[in-house]
C-alpha cells in the first residue's frame, strides 16, 4: 500500500484553502435555473418528521418507520434535510447538534401495515460495502445544509420497482434522527463528540472506550449547567425535501445507480479477514509533543475495500465531523477519484455556525473520469487535527455508481452533469452551471 504521504501533502493543501469557503445564499433566478432543464418531469415534496422533545443536554435517537415518502416506481433525485423548530424556523447548532439523519426503504407485508414489528419487517439496504451498519440510501449530519446531494442527469436511485420485493410484499421507508441539545451544555464539543463522561451512562470500559454512539443513545443527557437541570423540552423536526421523476417517465432516459459506502474503519481487508468489520467511528488520539513541535499534527487513517461491482463513479461526497480536514478516495494504482472537504461555519445562523462542520465539498466527475473495476481494491483516507483528542469521529465516503452495461446506455450529449443542489434556508436550490466547475 502507497504510504500515507503520498496522499496527504496534495490533500492537506487543498482542504486548509477550503476549509473556510461557504456557499452563497441563493436567489429566486438560481432556483429557477437551477430546475429548468427537468420541466414538470422533476417533482418536489416537502414532509416533517414525526416531533423530537428535547430539553437541553437530552438525546433523541429513534428510528421511525412508515414514514411520509413518494410512493410508485420513481427515480431519486435528491434528499435534503434540516432540524427546525414547531414554527418551521431552522434550529442552529449550537443549539441543538444534528448528528445525522438517515432514510432507508424496508419491505413489509401488505396485511401487517405500513411498520409493522422488527421481526416483520424485511430490510433493503444498500449496495454496501458496509451494509450491514451503514446500510442507509441518504443520510448527512451537521453539514446537511451545505452538502449537495443531487444525482447528476441522466442517473437516479431507483426505487418502488418491486422487482426484489417478496410476494405480497410492499415497500416503505424508515428514517433515524440522531439529535443532540446542547443548550446550556457544560461542555458542548465534548457533547457533541459523544464523550462518555460527560453523559450519564455506563459503559464497559475495558476497552478503553471513551466516546460515540454507545454513549449519546437515545434517552441519554449530556450534563448541563445548573440552570438548565429542570430546562423545559421543545419540540423540533426534521424537515425533509424529496426530489424525483417517474420511472415510467420515457422522456427521462434515467439510468439506475448503485448506493456504496465505504468506511476507513473498515481494516477487513487489511487484517485479512473474509467479512467487512465496519466500527462507523474512531477515536483522534491528541498528537504527541514531538510531532507538535515539528508541526505535523495530523492524524491520518488509511484503509482499503473492495467494490463488488464495477462501474463509473457519477457522484461521490465524504463524511467528517469536527475537526477533519478532509478525506479522500482513491484507485488502487493510487489515482484520485474524490477529493471532500469539510466547510466549516464562521457566525451565528443556522447553516453558518462558527466551529462546526456545515457541509462537505462533492465530487461529481466528467462520465467515465472516475472508472472502477468490480473487485479493485479502493483506498479510504480521512485526515483530522490532532490538536486534541477527538471521540465518535468518522470517515465514510459516499458514492453512486453506475454499472458498466448501464452507463453504455446513458445519451452520448450528456456529458456535464446537472447542477447540484443544496438545502438552506430551507428550501432546496440547485448551483448554476457556471459555478459547477467548482464542486467538481
Amino acid at each position: 500500500m502507497p504510504p500515507p504521504s503520498l496522499f496527504l501533502a496534495p490533500l492537506l493543501a487543498f482542504a486548509f484553502a477550503s476549509a473556510t469557503t461557504t456557499a452563497p445564499l441563493p436567489t429566486a433566478r438560481t432556483l429557477v435555473d437551477g430546475a429548468r432543464g427537468h420541466g414538470h418531469r422533476l417533482k418536489s415534496k416537502t414532509f416533517l418528521s414525526p416531533p423530537l422533545s428535547l430539553r437541553p443536554g437530552s438525546v433523541s435517537n429513534k428510528w421511525y418507520t412508515d414514514v411520509d415518502f413518494p410512493r410508485g416506481h420513481l427515480a431519486l433525485k435528491s434528499f435534503n434535510g434540516e432540524l427546525v423548530d414547531a414554527r418551521g424556523a431552522p434550529v442552529p447548532l449550537h443549539e441543538t447538534y444534528l448528528h445525522h439523519w438517515l432514510v432507508e426503504p424496508y419491505y413489509v407485508h401488505a396485511a401487517r401495515g405500513g411498520g409493522g414489528s422488527d421481526g416483520e419487517r424485511l430490510p433493503r439496504a444498500n449496495s454496501g460495502v458496509c451494509k450491514g451498519s451503514l446500510g442507509q440510501y441518504f443520510g448527512l449530519g451537521s453539514e446537511t445544509r451545505r452538502t449537495a446531494t443531487w444525482v447528476p442527469d441522466p442517473y437516479g436511485v431507483e426505487i418502488g420497482g418491486g422487482g426484489d420485493a417478496p410476494a405480497g410484499y410492499e415497500e416503505r421507508w424508515s428514517l433515524n434522527v440522531h439529535a443532540i441539545d446542547t443548550r446550556g451544555a457544560a461542555d458542548k464539543p465534548g457533547c457533541t463528540e459523544c464523550r462518555c463522561d460527560l453523559y450519564n451512562v455506563t459503559v464497559d470500559d475495558d476497552e478503553g472506550y471513551a466516546g460515540g454512539l454507545r454513549c449519546c443513545y437515545d434517552q441519554a443527557r449530556c450534563r448541563v449547567g445548573a440552570d438548565f437541570v429542570d430546562g423545559e423540552a421543545r419540540e423540533l423536526f426534521l424537515r425533509y425535501t424529496v426530489m424525483w421523476v417517474d420511472w415510467s417517465d420515457a422522456a427521462a432516459a434515467v439510468v439506475p445507480v448503485r448506493i456504496y459506502i465505504l468506511d476507513v474503519t473498515d481494516t477487513a481487508l487489511l487484517d485479512g479477514k473474509p467479512d467487512p468489520d465496519c466500527k462507523v467511528e474512531y477515536t483522534v488520539e491528541e498528537c504527541s509533543s514531538e510531532n507538535r513541535a515539528k508541526n505535523d499534527c495530523v492524524d491520518v487513517k488509511v484503509t482499503k475495500e473492495v467494490l463488488p461491482h464495477g462501474g463509473n463513479i457519477v457522484f461521490a461526497v465524504g463524511h467528517q465531523h469536527a475537526g477533519g480536514i478532509g478525506t479522500s478516495l482513491h484507485g488502487q494504482d493510487g489515482r484520485l477519484l474524490c477529493s471532500s472537504t469539510p466547510i466549516y461555519g464562521d457566525g451565528e445562523e443556522a447553516g453558518n455556525e462558527a466551529g462546526y462542520v456545515v457541509g462537505m465539498s462533492t465530487c461529481y466527475p466528467e462520465p467515465g473520469a472516475a472508472k472502477v473495476r468490480g473487485g479493485e481494491a479502493l483506498t479510504v483516507l480521512s485526515n483530522y487535527t490532532g490538536e486534541r483528542r477527538r471521540t465518535g469521529v468518522m470517515g465514510h465516503f459516499y458514492l453512486l455508481v453506475a454499472d458498466d452495461d448501464e452507463q453504455q446506455q446513458a445519451a452520448p450529449n450528456n456529458k456535464q452533469p446537472s447542477a447540484p443542489c443544496f438545502s438552506l434556508f430551507p428550501a432546496s436550490w440547485c448551483v448554476p452551471a457556471w459555478l459547477l466547475g467548482n464542486l467538481q
